[in-house]
């Protein structure tokens, strides 16, 4: 029976410190850091009560195939990746914003949008647009980085002003942020797919920007399908996708949208499983790679070996 992987407990020589992420387990030695990605599943900023069998090596292998792909854009903070969940890098201080970008109106942007706002982030969005059109050009609409809780919605003008960042850092950020968009819609349209939106994160290190944690991934990004796109568009029908928002769209039918006094329903087994297949199926899609399962006997004794691999730089 093939085993999930909800969280680790491991101790390192040498280590400095531990962080529990929603989906990660972060381990600290000094000035590198190794990230084991787990098999938890989030959305709403709540952590699922099922951890989804494979998924997280597929964001692992993703990420590190888009960070490998882009460092000629930005420098990242990978160095290898010693397991199929495991990645290990350089120690960056997070800027607490996400640098959230957006092809297409869909998501949040589209919720709000239907609710009557034309401005999100301060940024202007026009009138007369149906759920999933692309905009007449991608914006940025920037979220604070919550260390508990929701992410919030923030503007350029009040980033500048709370100092999170300078007014030229962020103008990197900015032009970070649409270079890494440009080669990913790149990337994805060589798939048969569409980048519609995805978010970023940065850090430092010794004063220098570093493109952080996972890019591209079904957890950072949506995807539509390219092929029917303007028919379905046409015709008014839901955009095939390829993303996490279908779990979002399971829980809000089970009535859950991460509110005050909401129960998190019950996950099926077969409902686990469908999401299983649809990371692997994303993985094969996005990266035009066949997925191969690792083993998941003895998870925790393979990712250990795998860490102690890479801690002998």
């Amino acid at each position: 029976m093939t085993q999930a992987l909800r969280e680790t407990n491991f101790s390192f020589p040498g280590q400095t410190g531990f962080y529990r992420g929603k989906v990660r387990d972060v381990y600290f030695f000094g000035n590198k850091m190794l990230m084991v990605a787990t098999d938890r599943i989030s959305a709403f900023d709540h952590i699922l009560p099922k951890p989804i069998p494979y998924k997280g090596q597929v964001l692992n292998q993703v990420a590190a195939h888009f960070l490998n792909a882009t460092k000629d854009i930005v420098p990242n903070w990978l160095l290898s990746t010693p397991d199929p969940n495991l990645a290990f890098g350089e120690m960056c201080e997070p800027i607490k914003i996400e640098m959230v970008i957006r092809g297409y109106l869909a998501g949040h942007a589209w919720r709000e949008y239907s609710a009557g706002k034309r401005t999100l982030c301060g940024v202007s969005m026009p009138d007369g647009m149906k759920e999933n059109d692309p905009f007449p050009e991608p914006i940025i609409t920037p979220a604070t980085k919550a260390d508990e809780g929701h992410d919030e919605d923030i503007s350029k003008e009040e980033i500048i002003a709370k100092g999170l960042v300078s007014a030229g850092e962020y103008s990197r950020l900015e032009e970070y942020t649409r270079g890494l968009f440009r080669r990913g819609t790149q990337m994805a349209e060589e798939q048969g797919l569409i980048l519609v939106d995805t978010k970023y994160e940065f850090g430092k290190k010794d004063g220098v920007i570093l493109l952080i944690d996972e890019i591209h991934t079904p957890d950072s990004s949506r995807y539509f399908y390219l092929e029917g796109y303007r028919e379905r568009q046409a015709r008014g029908e839901k955009q095939k996708q390829l993303s996490k928002e279908f779990v979002r769209e399971w829980l809000m039918a089970n009535g859950f949208q991460g509110l005050e006094g909401q129960k998190m329903p019950d996950m099926p087994d077969e409902f686990v499983q469908e999401v299983s297949d649809r990371y692997i199926n994303l993985y094969e899609n996005i990266t035009g790679k066949s997925f191969r399962k690792a083993d998941t006997r003895n998870m925790e004794y393979r990712i250990k070996n795998g860490a102690l691999t890479a801690l002998q730089y």
